[in-house]
């Protein structure tokens, strides 16, 4: 009988703990979509953005929306053998990274001040504004703030979001990896879309306004949040989310193996003065309290043999999108120099959603490899350029695919192996310190894509 009896809220509460980690599963799978899409969009947009700039400008008229303005800029750039903008899409590229690289530098050391409700309501705020912004930009100048306020929602909310993962099972990692890559396909494919079936790209912007909406409802309604999460509230202690009153609520949220770490024991002097519950308190706070400004230095010294790698990673593949993409145009293709743009960035978002959801049935510690096979599809697509020895698009499709299944790779990879290799306390700051590492790469490749661009459309 008491068998029986006890056997009931057994069963319950492991279906209710099930229950539960579908929920955070699929909510971080939600926000990793929602907090990408705009930065996604703005990349995607980036040939419209400055098209429509340029012919704003010029005293032709404004041809119909679905067609591409050759005639306008071919007039200025008879010069060159290729299509180009007078600005290049990594104008674009900048403003999209650099405020997010800004917030990945600094954030680590501040951002457990500001409570997690807070940035998210952040980033609801600064992404529907972007939208707003760029739909409505009569100026270059007037996009790229649109574009700067995307940056600041997708930067604030990757870090906060990396962050919070460690509050929940592991499994939410990958949920949060292949929201990201269903982000990439989504917004690259939805505007693609749209933008073909004849939609402005100011009403395509203006659909998408309800991306915001559903990072906001997945956030506050679909998580089932720790009772002890600081929603409202800063953390009193330090940065890790385990540390509370007593040495029993100290127990992790996430059952496994204890870190250890035999240099911070204390030294045979200290226990000689030390003993009984001032030694156990004394141990307690070497593993428990807040972390200092050294101790942070020092995790970010261990943190360099993933950061390095992924920066590579997303240097080469960036440099290859917006420096190099834009300037591989097929002439004698049914599709238009705009269209072949925006199916690049599509067919590259794909290889990334499959790799970053490729998490659950396979994992990848040597990161290395991977940026220098994405070095090497640089250096042959900088050469494909120059000595225009593709003829057809469908290679270049390819190409880009698996350039997005690098990448993709990569990311989940490495924060996959911080999260399992970093010490329970050191996570919540390691996962948002090396956040940084895929901003890092981009920004440089943004830079690295200016001289390029100018160098081969002065050609």
């Amino acid at each position: 009988m008491d068998r029986a009896l006890n056997s009931d809220p057994v069963i319950t509460a492991d279906t209710e703990g099930r229950f539960q980690r579908w929920r955070n599963w699929i909510g971080f799978w939600l926000l990793g979509l929602c907090n990408n899409f705009a930065y996604v969009v703005m990349l995607s947009a980036a040939h419209d953005i400055l098209q429509k700039q340029e012919s704003q400008n010029t005293t032709t008229p404004t041809p119909a929306p679905n067609v591409t303005n050759i005639e306008i800029r071919s007039s200025s750039n008879s010069s060159s053998r290729y299509d180009c903008n007078p600005v290049s899409t990594a104008a674009v590229l900048l403003a999209d990274i650099l405020p997010t690289l800004i917030i990945k530098f600094t954030a680590p050391f501040y951002i457990h001040k500001v409570p997690y409700g807070f940035r998210v309501l952040v980033c609801f705020l600064t992404a529907v504004v972007s939208f707003l912004m760029v739909s409505f930009s009569s100026t270059i100048l007037m996009s790229i703030t649109g574009v700067v306020f995307a940056s600041i929602s997708s930067g604030l909310g990757e870090l906060s979001f990396l962050s919070l993962s460690v509050f929940f099972s592991r499994d939410v990692l990958s949920g949060w990896g292949s929201g990201t890559g269903a982000a990439g396909v989504a917004g690259a494919f939805l505007y693609s879309a749209f933008t073909q079936a004849g939609l402005t790209p100011q009403v395509t912007l203006w659909i998408m306004l309800v991306v915001p909406v559903i990072l906001a409802v997945s956030y506050f309604f679909l998580l089932v949040f720790p009772p002890s999460f600081p929603q409202w509230r800063r953390h009193e202690v330090g940065h890790g989310p385990f540390r509370t009153a007593n040495s029993q609520e100290r127990r992790p949220l996430i059952e496994e193996e204890t870190y250890t770490d035999e240099d911070s024991e204390p030294t045979r002097e200290e226990q000689d003065n030390c003993t009984g519950p001032a030694l156990f308190l004394m141990t307690e706070d070497k593993h428990t309290g807040p972390l200092t400004f050294t101790d942070q230095l020092h995790i970010i010294k261990g943190l360099l043999k993933f950061i390095f790698p992924l920066s590579v990673v997303y240097f080469a593949e960036y440099f290859i999108n917006q420096g190099l993409l834009e300037l591989l145009y097929f002439p004698d293709s049914s599709l238009s120099h705009a269209e072949q743009y925006r199916w690049y960035q599509t067919l590259y978002q794909i290889g990334v959603f499959f790799s970053r959801t490729s998490l659950v049935c396979f994992k990848i510690r040597k990161i290395f490899l991977m940026s220098l096979l994405q070095c090497v599809n640089a250096v042959l697509l900088v050469f494909a350029v120059y000595y225009q020895f593709l003829y057809y698009p469908w290679v270049v499709f390819i190409i880009v695919l698996y350039e997005g299944l690098l990448g993709g790779a990569a990311y989940v990879n490495t924060f996959y192996f911080i999260r399992e290799e970093t010490a329970e306390r050191e996570r919540e700051f390691a996962m948002a310190a090396a956040s940084v590492g895929d901003s890092l790469g981009i920004a440089l490749s943004a830079a690295a894509s200016f001289p390029i661009h100018h160098y081969f459309c002065s050609l």
